[in-house]
């Protein structure tokens, strides 16, 4: 399986549209980098679940999660849409997977539902949502991923878990793609995450410098011989932030100038893993990825709202393979 690339839509995550007052104008720039993604090549565009700005709330523009994907699916014809990632802890599952469905069928089955636990605090304060512990949250999603499986492949579905019940729960229609809707699941934990991959995923999702990949591959792999799971049935993706300079000192300057330090590791850790850098250094971190066995890079491109390092990315990387 050869490597592919997806691009994060802006949508306000770390104030993408500081600046630009007017909504309408913010949307159609986010419609734009899709649109341009599937003119590039890119598998996939990929919405954000928060409710307001990182690393902090803010009054910037932020675009809700699954309005936007079944907007952008509706904006463009052979790009798959999806979630990176939608918080389990801010709907019903069961509602969820009826959302899926709807959306599979809109974009005429081009939908990934990507799902996760939920970490961003201030949303769930905010916003009136209760926050456990994150055993909890990630017991939550374990109930929550087998209930979504089931709406998509059962009739009338029965489940009584500690946190989410349904009875006898009719999904029509239940999405486009069979046998049914990809299922991502994202998260960091090795433990109980990544048995939660294991027992309901078709593609995981993480961030890491390329040792931890490895490491968490091979748990992953781990779990899957317990259960009987073939382990190549998962597809392997990696997030990784994007800022293209014709020298690594030009990329650092470009992504400093747009992003408030906020991922795991600070600026450190990206400047030495991310692809921030010139093109031929991308190209080195790329072949790393790929080594341990990603088997999908999802980019979050800094300055994605000028469109240019996207085409550029493709050209280099996609376009010319």
């Amino acid at each position: 399986m050869s490597l592919t690339y997806s691009i994060q839509l802006p949508q306000g995550c770390v104030q993408e549209f500081k600046g630009t007052p007017d909504p309408i104008e913010a949307y159609e720039t986010m419609t734009a980098v899709a649109q341009t993604a599937e003119e590039y090549g890119y598998t996939t565009v990929w919405a954000v679940d928060h409710f307001q700005t990182l690393p902090e709330p803010s009054q910037e523009i932020f675009f809700e999660c699954f309005t936007t994907t079944a907007a952008i699916a509706r904006d463009t014809k052979r790009i798959r849409v999806g979630q990176m990632v939608a918080c389990n802890s801010y709907r019903n599952p069961a509602l969820l997977a009826k959302m899926a469905s709807t959306i599979d069928v809109l974009s005429h089955g081009r939908l990934t539902l990507g799902l996760g636990a939920g970490y961003y605090e201030p949303d769930y304060r905010t916003y009136g949502y209760e926050f456990p512990e994150g055993k909890v949250r990630i017991r939550q999603l374990r109930e929550a991923a087998q209930i979504i499986r089931a709406m998509w492949t059962e009739s009338a579905p029965t489940f009584e878990g500690t946190y989410y019940q349904i009875h006898d729960a009719i999904n029509q229609p239940k999405g486009v793609q069979r046998p049914h809707i990809p299922l991502l699941i994202a998260g960091f934990g090795e433990q109980l995450m990544l048995k939660i991959v294991a027992e309901s995923a078709d593609i995981y999702n993480t961030i890491g410098d390329p040792a931890t990949l490895k490491r968490k591959f091979a748990v992953l792999k781990q779990h899957c011989e317990t259960i009987g799971r073939d382990y190549e049935s998962i597809q392997r993706t990696a997030n990784v932030p994007l800022a293209i300079g014709d020298t690594d000192e030009k990329a650092r300057e470009l992504y400093r100038s747009k992003v408030t330090p906020f991922f795991p590791g600070g600026d450190d850790f990206l400047f030495a893993n991310g692809f921030i850098g010139s093109i031929d250094t991308i190209r080195q971190r790329i072949a790393a990825l790929e080594e341990v066995g990603v088997q999908e890079i999802v980019l979050w491109a800094v300055d994605a709202t000028q469109l240019e390092s996207i085409r550029r990315f493709a050209r280099e990387f996609i376009l010319s393979s």
